[in-house]
């Protein structure tokens, strides 16, 4: 069993790199980091399929979580107000809007500053999400 969560992301898109980047650097979450091409997804617990659809946050018990439910763990484990925000994303209200924010910005993160063609998602939501 790991000690901290894992964050999950995709280190193809430059988009979502810089994100993770930028948490780390100013958030301080306590978690671990990285890419999906480079996590044993298969000890994770999650497909590639969902990897590639959405940022996943793993707990230590294997717990995952996705979309803007994993940034909204992400924001509670970090620094100084953030664990407020994450809070709130888990209000009922908020989370269905942040959900729909989440996937606006994933299905669009090939347009976003520093996404690339990389970035695009392929066509269709995973199985079992």
């Amino acid at each position: 069993m790991r000690d901290r969560p894992v964050l999950v992301y995709d280190g193809d898109c430059g988009f979502c790199t810089t994100c993770v980047r930028f948490a780390e650097r100013r958030l301080g979450p306590r978690c671990v980091s990285t890419p999906w091409q480079f996590a044993d997804l298969e000890e994770l617990g999650v497909s590639r399929q969902r990897a590639e659809y959405e940022a996943l946050w793993v707990t230590p018990v294997g717990t995952v979580h996705g979309g803007s439910r994993a940034v909204a763990k992400l924001l509670l484990s970090s620094r100084g107000g953030w664990p407020v925000v994450g809070a709130l994303l888990g209000l009922p209200v908020v989370r269905r809007v942040a959900h729909g924010v989440y996937r606006l910005v994933a299905d669009n993160r090939h347009r976003m500053p520093g996404g690339t063609a990389a970035c695009a998602l392929p066509g269709r939501r995973p199985t079992g999400t």
